[in-house]
């Protein structure tokens, strides 16, 4: 599967979000965290794609080294969270006073479910009459375009497989990569 595929399935859950398309049944949390024979880390079943790591279902997920090396889409997906996300749900998915901790929704939140409210945005009304507001960001290319990075990293830290803090280091970026950017943003 290309990043463009990819990009077909989350505009799918994106109008899965908003309601336009019938989102299919998933587990919820998806397949759970295994460590492969060389001590790595990924999701059952998960195997790499042109540099890519893909569920058994077609969701991206992570890959940790046991030196701590993360896949580049992950590493991404840190640098993508922290100029996008961090300033209302906190450093490394950890929440704030502002939003909530997004390594604990990820427990139990789906991939398409992920994609839906971080393109489409979200109400949710509190107890006591207070509301909690996600904009979408459906049409914010920095945003957009790495929505599968951001997830992947994401992911690692609810499973336990990415812990806090820089990343010790990165894998090389993919060719696939390189095209997908190029391709997203029009280039």
């Amino acid at each position: 599967m290309t990043r463009l595929d990819t990009l077909a399935i989350s505009a799918a859950a994106l109008l899965a979000g908003m309601g336009l398309l019938a989102a299919v049944p998933a587990q919820a949390n998806g397949p759970e965290m295994v460590t492969l024979e060389d001590g790595s880390k990924t999701q059952k079943g998960a195997k790499p794609e042109d540099g890519k790591w893909m569920t058994p279902d077609g969701d991206p997920t992570y890959h940790v080294k046991p030196d701590g090396i993360i896949d580049w889409y992950a590493y991404s997906g840190f640098r993508r969270y922290h100029s996008e996300c961090h300033v209302c749900h906190g450093p490394e998915g950890e929440g704030s006073t502002y939003a909530p901790a997004l390594k604990e929704s990820l427990k139990t939140m789906s991939y398409g479910d992920f994609v839906g409210v971080v393109a489409s945005g979200r109400i949710v009304h509190m107890p006591g009459g207070g509301e909690s507001v996600m904009p979408a960001l459906g049409d914010n290319k920095n945003v957009m375009c790495y929505i599968d990075d951001i997830y992947v990293y994401l992911k690692g830290r609810a499973d336990g497989a990415i812990g806090r803090g820089r990343p010790a280091g990165r894998d090389e970026k993919p060719a696939a990569a390189k095209e997908y950017d190029k391709a997203c943003f029009g280039e």
